[in-house]
C-alpha cells in the first residue's frame, strides 16, 4: 500500500510538471510580449491568473472561496498567506483580481520555463543573504508606491510537514507599516493536503481558501511589527484549526 501511494504521488507531481511546461507553451507568445516592462505588467497578470485556473483544472481541482469582506476597488495591499504547497501561488492568483508581485526565494527562477518568467515579474530573494532581503523590500517598496500589491508568504517558505504554521517573519509587516498599507490575509486549509511533496500524495479535489478582511496599518510605527505579526499569525491559526486542520505551531515570530 506504501508503494503504491509513492507511486501514485510521483505520477501526480510528474503530471503536474507536465501541465505547467505545456500551458506554458499555450500561451508563450502572449506572456513573451506582455512581460518585457512595467506598462504591460497588467496585462502579464490577466494571463498568469488564466494560466492558473488551467493548471488547477488540468490537475482536477475546483476552488471555493470564503470572503469575508468587499475590496476595496484600486486599494494597494501587502497580500500575506500560509504557505503549504506549490498550488499557493496559482490559488493566490485566483485570489485577488487586481495586479500583484511576489517577494519569492531565488531558486524558484532554476525551474524550466517558469523559473524565466517568475524572476522577470516578480522580485527574487535570497534567503540566506541580509543584503539580498534588504534590496527585495526596497523592490517590494517601491512595487507598492507605484501601486502594484505585493504577497508575501511570511513562513519564509514552505515548512516542515508537521507544521500547521511555522512563525512568521517580519518583512511582510515592516513593508506594510512603512507604506502605511491594509494587509490582506488569506488562508490556504486544503493545498498541502492535495498537494505535497513528490513523494508525500497529492489528488483532485476541492481547494477552500478565505480571504479575511485587510487589517488597517494605519498609524502604526516599527514598534507595532511584533502585535501585527502576531494578530495576522493568530487569525491564520484560528482559521485553519476551524478547517479541521492540525499540526505544530506557535505564536513566537522572529
Amino acid at each position: 500500500m506504501k508503494f503504491l501511494r509513492k507511486a501514485w504521488s510521483a505520477l501526480y507531481h510528474i503530471w503536474y510538471y507536465i501541465v505547467v511546461v505545456c500551458s506554458i507553451l499555450v500561451i508563450l507568445p502572449f506572456i513573451l510580449l506582455t512581460s518585457q516592462s512595467d506598462k504591460t505588467y497588467s496585462n502579464f497578470f490577466w494571463w498568469a491568473r488564466r494560466w492558473s485556473q488551467l493548471i488547477l483544472v488540468c490537475m482536477g481541482y475546483h476552488w471555493v472561496v470564503k470572503r469575508q469582506g468587499k475590496l476595496a476597488k484600486g486599494q494597494t495591499y501587502v497580500l500575506i498567506a500560509n504557505h503549504a504547497s506549490e498550488l499557493d501561488i496559482m490559488l493566490m492568483y485566483l485570489m485577488v483580481r487586481s495586479p500583484f508581485v511576489f517577494i519569492g526565494k531565488k531558486e524558484l527562477a532554476q525551474k524550466p520555463l517558469f523559473g524565466y518568467f517568475y524572476k522577470r515579474t516578480n522580485i527574487l530573494v535570497d534567503r540566506a543573504s541580509l543584503a539580498s532581503k534588504r534590496d527585495a523590500l526596497k523592490h517590494a517598496a517601491k512595487k507598492l508606491d507605484e501601486g502594484t500589491s505585493v504577497c508575501i508568504f511570511p513562513e519564509g517558505g514552505i515548512p516542515e510537514p508537521q507544521w500547521l504554521l511555522a512563525p512568521f517573519k517580519a518583512g511582510a509587516f515592516k513593508l506594510a507599516i512603512a507604506a502605511q498599507l491594509p494587509i490582506l490575509p488569506i488562508t490556504f486549509p486544503d493545498n498541502k493536503r492535495h498537494f505535497a511533496d513528490f513523494w508525500d500524495g497529492g489528488y483532485p479535489g476541492r481547494l477552500r481558501a478565505t480571504v479575511h478582511q485587510p487589517i488597517s496599518t494605519i498609524g502604526l510605527t516599527e514598534a507595532d511589527i511584533p502585535a501585527l505579526s502576531a494578530q495576522c499569525y493568530q487569525l491564520l491559526h484560528t482559521e485553519l484549526v476551524a478547517y479541521g486542520c492540525t499540526g505544530k505551531s506557535t505564536f513566537a515570530a522572529s
